[in-house]
């Protein structure tokens, strides 16, 4: 898994490292939830690491109340700490756009895409 499942394989960051070596990939759709600083922490690193790949995010748990656990112990809001508020400023600062519903991934990726065809 990644991020907060219970067994850890990789979190954010190291996916989005091999991503940016890898020629192949055009764009990434990174999908996380409330709890925990993965999101926070891989905002930065397309900050900083990679600020020209179109990154388009989705954070799952909005309406959750605090304290409430969905699903597994990572996904449990602790005051400001992993709010669906943190994550979302974290990447709207790093410039990546954040689907307010999946339904929406796909044109801000189109957008993202077509941005990023004009550098």
């Amino acid at each position: 898994g990644v991020g907060g499942d219970p067994i850890i394989g990789t979190n954010f960051v190291e996916c989005l490292r091999e991503f940016k070596n890898d020629p192949q990939t055009e764009a990434v759709v990174l999908c996380g939830e409330i709890g925990g600083s993965d999101e926070e922490e891989a905002a930065a690193f397309i900050a900083e690491h990679v600020p020209d790949l179109p990154v388009v995010a989705f954070i799952g748990g909005r309406n959750a109340p605090p304290g409430k656990s969905l699903g597994h112990a990572g996904a449990i809001i602790s005051g400001r700490f992993g709010t669906p508020e943190s994550k979302i400023a974290a990447f709207e600062a790093a410039g990546v756009p954040v689907a307010g519903r999946p339904s929406e991934i796909p044109a801000l990726l189109a957008d993202r895409l077509t941005a990023a065809a004009t550098r």
